[in-house]
């Protein structure tokens, strides 16, 4: 019975030894623990950050160097600094941190903090950041063969100089130099990687075009080495559409709108309101601009030459409604109006501006009956002291002046023959009177359509003045609006870019 249960025992133990030598077999056990410590330990023994990580120290560490452009954070023009989101790509050969993985199994790879291992002091030499390096220190990957991998992000503020010329139609080339602060080329040498914008966000404000990086050498006067850079420009272009609908539009309609000084009649008292108005609006908007732009005397921008234009336009056009008004409402005591003035403007703009006076074409109807009347009447008496004395007062219209005018010589006919008749006949001293009076009033009717015939031609000059100004000014402000906005280099491409998206 006991040698039974003590068989038993035997093949018992013989099983559970033989599945505990099965399950070693089969299932993987990591030692990556134990090696790993054992890994660091061998590594930072006899390892200084401070000694520059090469097998001969007249050979230089070749550094590469790249970065990954994650977002443009913002575009300040008026500091002209350019923020952006950046991750450094780092990549380097360590002779001192090297092992065999065989002799550590299971570990491929350590990470070190950057302040353990050495590192190359690269910096952005045009920071504009507070504490300059603006980058956050993460660890450094290193595997079996020595290759130091270290890519710190870091939101970098730069010295752009932001070229406002074309504004709002303006490309930028933003320089980020990237430099070791000590070394020189024969201790450290980089190489220039391509820069990534595979997981570029894009900005609401500008458009990236290209990223060119390039590799600089250049030496001092102080030191014989070179000393190397890389530096990547960034090309950008602005996007358009926010400033042509806030900004452009704005100041082409309201310039648009300086033109209805001269289709607004000078009786209505609004005319000099109405472009002082538009002028001051125009001043408005060049605030605004001058509030984004940097203070620089190099170059105007292009927006702010398209409004100093248009307010010098719309000035000019105060000036010419000043002088249109003057002419409107000319006092007809103040003198006739010059040959010159009325052979310029009466005839020859307003023939050019198809512009007739009101009631011309009744003058010459008026005019025209006038002489056939008379010689019908010089033909049947023989002489014009028959004429009706009031035939020709009747006429209040300026249109029919003319006619009145040209019976001045009929009324004078027949008065002085009225009162030969009334001398010659004895009639009483009264009658002598009355025709004095009647003299005194055709005289006054005389005076008061001289007056209004002098008051209208000076009207007719200022109308002929307002339609002509009218022309001028709108044909320069077409000109303007297309001439200065044009003239940007990528105009069409940057109106056609952003009205396509």
């Amino acid at each position: 019975m006991k040698l039974t249960l003590l068989a038993r025992l035997n093949m018992d133990s013989l099983n559970f030894l033989l599945f505990l030598a099965v399950t070693a077999f089969t299932v993987k056990v990591s030692l990556q623990g134990p090696e790993q410590r054992r890994l660091y330990h061998d590594l930072m023994t006899d390892y200084n950050p401070l000694v520059r990580p090469v097998a001969n120290d007249s050979q230089a560490l070749t550094v590469e160097f790249g970065l990954i452009l994650r977002q443009i954070i913002d575009v300040d023009e008026k500091n002209q600094i350019l923020t952006t989101n950046i991750w450094l790509q780092l990549s380097w050969p360590d002779h001192s941190l090297q092992w065999n993985p065989l002799d550590y199994p299971g570990v491929n790879n350590v990470r070190f903090p950057d302040h353990l291992i050495w590192k190359p002091d690269i910096l952005l030499y045009n920071s504009a950041d507070e504490r300059f390096d603006a980058i956050f220190h993460t660890n450094i990957l290193v595997n079996s063969s020595g290759t130091c991998t270290y890519i710190p992000p870091g939101i970098f503020k730069s010295t752009c100089h932001i070229d406002v010329r074309w504004f709002p139609f303006d490309v930028q080339r933003c320089e980020l130099k990237f430099g070791s602060w000590t070394y020189g080329g024969w201790s450290l040498d980089l190489k220039l990687l391509e820069a990534d914008t595979t997981d570029y966000t894009t900005n609401g404000e500008w458009d990236l075009v290209e990223v060119i990086g390039q590799r600089n050498e250049r030496k001092y006067e102080c030191c014989e080495e070179p000393y190397f850079d890389v530096t990547y420009t960034m090309v950008i272009r602005r996007r358009t559409l926010f400033y042509g609908v806030n900004l452009l539009i704005p100041c082409v309609l309201i310039s648009t709108l300086a033109l209805l000084v001269f289709l607004l009649p000078a009786d209505s008292g609004e005319k000099i309101s109405l472009g002082i108005t538009v002028l001051l609006s125009l001043t408005v908007f060049m605030l605004l601009v001058a509030e984004i732009m940097p203070a620089t005397s190099d170059s105007v921008p292009l927006i702010a030459q398209y409004f100093a234009s248009t307010m010098i336009i719309v000035g000019l056009s105060v000036i010419a409604t000043v002088l249109v008004l003057q002419f409107h409402h000319h006092d007809p005591d103040g003198g006739k109006m010059p040959k010159w003035t009325r052979v310029i403007l009466l005839n020859w703009c307003a023939w050019f501006l198809r512009m007739k006076r009101p009631g011309e074409e009744r003058l010459h109807s008026a005019c025209h009956d006038k002489a056939t009347r008379n010689s019908m009447t010089s033909a049947e008496h023989g002489t014009a002291a028959s004429q009706p004395p009031n035939g020709n007062t009747l006429y209040v219209d300026s249109g029919v002046v003319c006619a009145r005018l040209a019976g001045r010589a009929d009324e004078d006919e027949m008065l002085l023959a009225a009162g030969k008749s009334s001398s010659a006949g004895g009639v009483e001293p009264e009658m002598a009177k009355i025709l004095e009076e009647v003299r005194y009033i055709a005289r006054r009717f005389r005076d008061q359509d001289r007056d209004k015939s002098l008051c209208s031609e000076w009207k007719f000059a200022a109308s002929v003045i307002d339609r002509l100004c009218l022309t001028a000014f709108s044909l320069l402000t077409i000109l303007c609006t297309i001439g200065i906005l044009m003239s940007a280099p990528n105009f069409v491409e940057a109106i056609s870019k952003d009205f396509s998206n």
